[in-house]
């Protein structure tokens, strides 16, 4: 089972100015081929599937406290394209057409579909597809496929990283370019464990380091990229049987630690959009349905 928190996994910048565009390229890292989607679903069924989590229980837990880190990273990726669409359009008559500039967005879904929020597609509006997901029952070839999916999913945040430099984008790529670059060496080390084949002499793909990124350099000065975390109280403490020894690039150690990092960001309040009819309660419902909650309450 997983337990929620009310928090994002950073905080994000607010801004002023949307970029209704360049959300339609971040959600390609929320709904893509190698989109966050991808990478939490392809980690979930094959933790759910895992075949002799007994005898290789150092492999279930770093997959499955890698399932736990990509559910924050769907949320971190969406309430980013949320932000990146505030400010797109303002309350008008209908006969003003106020949506007008929903019609020549790269992505009019996200001005008919969801009312200026993210969806789970990929940058061109096709749906994320459950066939993205490779659950073998090989653990050699699951761990390999999920060392190519965060190479893949690397590259494309990269690119994604060179279309806008919204402010919430730039904070949202940085962070996972950092924590991505964690799951791509945990996935090494542990084919390496069960292969002896060193892949971590293919880290970074592609080879830039993340320190050329302004928004990596924070994270990886307090060592982000050399923590792997549990996402639990008590249990996946066998990662560390994997997740040890230095980190290739600067020989910093490698750290498992129990439960959530020690940082985290306020969820977005998202505001009105009365031209969207969202979320279509009124002043005056919302009176009536605060007194209809005191009434439930028996206040």
């Amino acid at each position: 089972m997983f337990k929620r928190v009310d928090r994002l996994a950073i905080e994000l910048p607010l801004s002023g100015s949307p970029d209704p565009n360049g959300a339609s390229a971040v959600q390609e890292l929320l709904g893509g081929r190698f989109g966050e989607m991808s990478t939490l679903n392809n980690y979930m069924f094959q933790s759910f599937n895992f075949r002799g989590k007994t005898k290789l229980r150092a492999f279930y837990d770093i997959v499955a406290s890698i399932t736990a880190e990509e559910f924050g990273h769907v949320e971190l990726v969406a309430n980013t394209i949320n932000l990146m669409l505030v400010g797109s359009t303002s309350p008008g008559d209908p006969d003003s057409t106020p949506l007008r500039i929903g019609k020549d967005a790269r992505m009019t879904s996200h001005f008919i579909e969801s009312a200026q929020t993210a969806l789970p597609y990929d940058s061109m509006g096709r749906p994320w597809n459950g066939s993205y997901v490779v659950s073998s029952g090989n653990l050699i070839f699951d761990l390999l496929h999920n060392f190519f999916l965060e190479c893949g999913a690397r590259t494309h945040k990269m690119r994604v990283y060179e279309m806008t430099d919204h402010p919430a984008a730039r904070e949202m790529t940085g962070y996972l370019l950092v924590r991505g670059g964690v799951h791509i060496l945990a996935y090494a080390k542990a084919l390496q464990i069960a292969t002896g084949v060193d892949v971590t002499k293919l880290f970074p793909i592609p080879k830039l380091d993340n320190k050329v990124f302004d928004t990596t350099r924070k994270w990886e000065a307090m060592g982000e990229h050399r923590r792997l975390y549990t996402f639990s109280d008590k249990d996946y403490q066998n990662i560390a049987q994997i997740w040890k020894g230095v980190h290739p690039i600067d020989g910093g150690k490698l750290e498992a630690y129990a439960g959530l990092p020690g940082h985290s960001g306020s969820i977005p309040d998202l505001p009105d959009l009365p031209e969207e009819f969202a979320p279509g309660i009124s002043a005056e419902d919302l009176l009536l349905i605060a007194s209809r909650l005191k009434r439930e309450a028996g206040l």
